[in-house]
């Protein structure tokens, strides 16, 4: 066993796979080699179709085109999620998470001043434009925009079996990534316990120096090879189970939504992604409190007003179970789990795709030099990839938390103070005396920023008892008030103002992306 890693062997395909393979190679030292077996057998679950704006900058750091991207995975774009009667049974209840800050974010706290009109104008209105632009349908950005640039901060959907098969060629063609197409029959390890190599059913042995576990929620590597226990979060989050369908749009030149809809239902809720040629719409619900049978009625009767009671009852629905959670660690010797072989919660804010991302791009920038910093570097990773789980279920918990639906059990459990971490529990103390807001971001690398607190929380009509200044005021908390107070002022002005600009010069969503697939963006 040589001391010095420079072979990379990542067992599994699919997106995570080969968002690993490309991550990896594209940033990692260039002694460093990258090989991808995949099985010719499995199909990999594919239905993440949503990612974060992070996206954009790991397309462009494996040098892929954002035009060949739009042409070849049915891409459209996505400027955040609208959640759709979360809080009530009301029609009228929904509000929106956008990818965009609150003007000046860094600067100043709007939250403050916002409050006194809350029943006035929604948070994110207030604050920025993206809201108004998704209601209207409109893109993020410009034909005269280059690639990755964005007027409005954005990420995309996309469909991840035309995904994974599009980063397959460029990675294998562009980036010098080896594919072997076989089933991993056999793991063969070291006397120190690492993964010396793996048996093939077609290529023989496949040896490395670092294994990549990227073989879904069979775990081949990380669960079942090194028994790593998992971590369940069924207590706090309690969807376990997904119907999902792919729809045809009514006609052919429908408008295609710029972000997620979100829509609660009795016992879960129900995604709805726009793609260029098709919707793909799923349910997600507990087992323990509805049946798949009734969760696909629910799910058939939110699709028959858009196709028709005959087709929606025609539609093949796939089923997709799964337990909430995680491992207890994600790198153990030489072996790092990547994607659903390290965990998965419910795709309520898209977190899949994003971890794969920030898992592959933290391998490639601490690439270990050799075996005795390997471990140094797992530790990093694994205190990391800790802290972005744990922060992932508070931020998804926190949608359940602030509900008022009384009307099913389902949502009633979700409030019970025995399922909310105690970490949730102190923020939810603390924002009904103080606003989430930058003192929140307590380290460098949160999976959130506070602004996304700010807009499930303040969406959901929560509130937060702010004390302002007074006529009784005085000295240099008066003064910095006012100066905040007439900064605040000018930033909502400033904000409607650009609201008007943008409706004139924005286009809808998918004539911009025909524009897109017919004449390209430009290159920077």
């Amino acid at each position: 066993m040589t001391d010095h890693i420079t072979r990379v062997v990542i067992v599994g395909g699919g997106s995570a796979g080969w968002l690993a393979a490309g991550i990896i190679a594209a940033s990692s030292p260039v002694h460093v080699h990258v090989s991808l077996i995949e099985s010719p057998d499995v199909a990999p679950i594919g239905v993440g179709e949503g990612t974060w704006p992070t996206m954009r900058a790991t397309l462009q750091s494996m040098g892929i085109s954002e035009t060949d991207f739009f042409r070849e995975c049915d891409a459209s774009f996505k400027q955040g999620s609208k959640f759709s009667r979360w809080t009530s049974l009301s029609k009228d209840d929904d509000y929106y998470h956008p990818f965009t800050l609150p003007a000046k974010y860094h600067e100043i706290n709007l939250a403050p001043f916002w409050l006194p009109f809350k029943d006035k104008i929604a948070f994110a209105n207030a604050v920025c434009p993206q809201a108004v632009m998704c209601d209207l349908g409109c893109a993020p950005k410009q034909i005269t925009t280059a690639e990755f640039a964005a007027v409005l901060n954005y990420g995309y959907h996309l469909d991840a079996g035309k995904f994974a098969p599009f980063l397959h060629k460029h990675c294998v063609e562009k980036l010098g990534v080896t594919y072997i197409s076989a089933n991993v029959t056999a793991i063969n390890s070291h006397e120190n316990g690492d993964i010396q190599s793996v048996n093939t059913d077609t290529q023989g042995k496949v040896v490395g120096d670092l294994f990549i576990d990227c073989t879904g929620l069979s775990s081949l590597l990380l669960g079942k090879h090194y028994n790593i226990p998992f971590l369940s979060q069924k207590n706090v989050l309690f969807n376990d189970s997904a119907l999902a369908v792919q729809i045809p749009y009514a006609e052919g030149a429908d408008a295609i939504a710029s972000h997620t809809l979100s829509t609660a239902q009795t016992h879960g809720w129900i995604w709805d992604i726009g793609l260029q040629s098709r919707r793909g719409i799923g349910h997600v619900f507990s087992s323990n409190y509805t049946t798949d049978e009734l969760a696909e009625r629910e799910l058939r009767k939110y699709i028959a007003p858009t196709v028709g009671e005959k087709m929606a009852e025609e539609l093949s629905v796939r089923k997709i179970s799964f337990n909430p959670g995680h491992r207890n660690i994600f790198w153990h010797k030489n072996c790092v789990a990547i994607g659903l072989s390290a965990g998965f919660i419910e795709p309520l804010e898209a977190t899949a795709l994003v971890l794969i991302e920030l898992s592959a791009k933290m391998i490639a920038e601490q690439f270990p030099a050799n075996r005795s910093a390997m471990d140094i570097v797992a530790k990093r990773f694994n205190n990391t990839l800790h802290h972005h789980w744990k922060q992932i279920v508070d931020f998804l918990k926190l949608h359940y938390v602030l509900t008022k639906r009384t009307d099913t059990e389902y949502w009633r459990d979700n409030c019970l103070a025995g399922t909310i971490p105690d970490s949730l529990h102190e923020l939810l103390a603390l924002w009904k005396v103080q606003s989430p807001w930058v003192h929140d971001e307590i380290r460098r690398e949160e999976m959130f920023p506070s602004a996304s607190y700010q807009y499930i929380y303040y969406g959901m009509q929560s509130t937060t008892d702010v004390v302002a200044a007074d006529s009784s005021a005085h000295g240099n908390s008066k003064r910095l008030y006012d100066k905040n107070l007439r900064k605040a002022e000018a930033l909502f002005i400033e904000n409607a103002q650009y609201i008007q600009q943008l409706k004139k010069v924005l286009q809808p969503n998918r004539d911009l992306i025909n524009k897109i697939k017919q004449h390209g963006l430009q290159t920077i």
